[in-house]
């Protein structure tokens, strides 16, 4: 059976397809000595190396982790980036975050070693469910949340419905479908608010309730198998 180089990649917790891809068009992966190409195969027992180093394939059960994302520390396995999560962290095993949770927000962040949950959920981002409070620099009216709901113009297209709810005078709840970039804090911004502090709280059926800033727990067996279910998987 034989698999494209990209998922390989993806199934074996290096990375995402997209960044396998930008491996790949950078010429440092090759499948038994030679640079793969864009849609190249990888067929049972061949060798693939990233940068020279061997790749294999871990069939362990996959990992799932829920981790509480201090600000300032950024969503990247990136070890160039000084302040990247995979570090910080410290797993034991390959891991590597579900998305993207900006540097200066904080929350709920999935990591995983399971590329194919990974794609799964990202390619339905936008089925998705995730909840953010907001803190905002001036009082949240009836009016402000009414509009974000219906929609605003971010990054050259109007972000799709969503729900919000006040919570007191300068916070708010908002539940998206979406992931475009920095989207909540470009949607206040339209507004003329400007946002003091974000906090993810939900992805899916996954809450931060219990996690302490800057750690983690992994998935119960419940939630591990509702997630999977709702990315397609089982």
């Amino acid at each position: 059976m034989d698999t494209r180089i990209n998922k390989y990649l993806s199934e074996a917790g290096v990375c995402s397809r997209r960044a396998a891809d930008r491996l790949i068009e950078e010429k440092r992966v090759t499948i038994d000595g030679v640079l793969a190409q864009t849609g190249s195969r990888v067929f049972e027992g061949a060798v693939v190396c990233v940068a020279g180093k061997p790749i294999v394939k871990d069939a362990a059960e996959p990992v799932v982790i829920a981790f509480n994302k201090p600000a300032g520390i950024v969503c990247t396995a990136q070890k160039k980036e000084k302040n990247n999560v995979i570090d910080f962290i410290g797993y034991p095993k390959r891991i590597f975050p579900v998305g993207r949770l900006d540097k200066d927000s904080e929350g709920l962040l999935l990591l995983t070693n399971d590329g194919e949950l990974m794609n799964r959920i990202l390619k339905a981002s936008e089925q998705h469910e995730k909840e953010y409070v907001v803190t905002v620099d001036k009082e949240v009216t009836c009016d402000f949340l009414k509009r974000m709901e219906k929609g605003v113009p971010v990054l050259d297209r109007i972000t799709a419905p969503c729900t919000t709810k006040k919570i007191n005078s300068f916070s708010f709840r908002i539940i998206l479908t979406q992931g475009l970039n920095r989207q909540i804090r470009r949607m206040c911004e339209y507004f003329g608010y400007h946002v003091v502090k974000l906090r993810r709280v939900r992805i899916m059926n996954i809450r931060l309730d219990g996690i302490k800033t800057g750690t983690y727990r992994e998935l119960t067996k419940e939630e591990r198998t509702k997630l999977y279910k709702a990315a397609g998987i089982l």
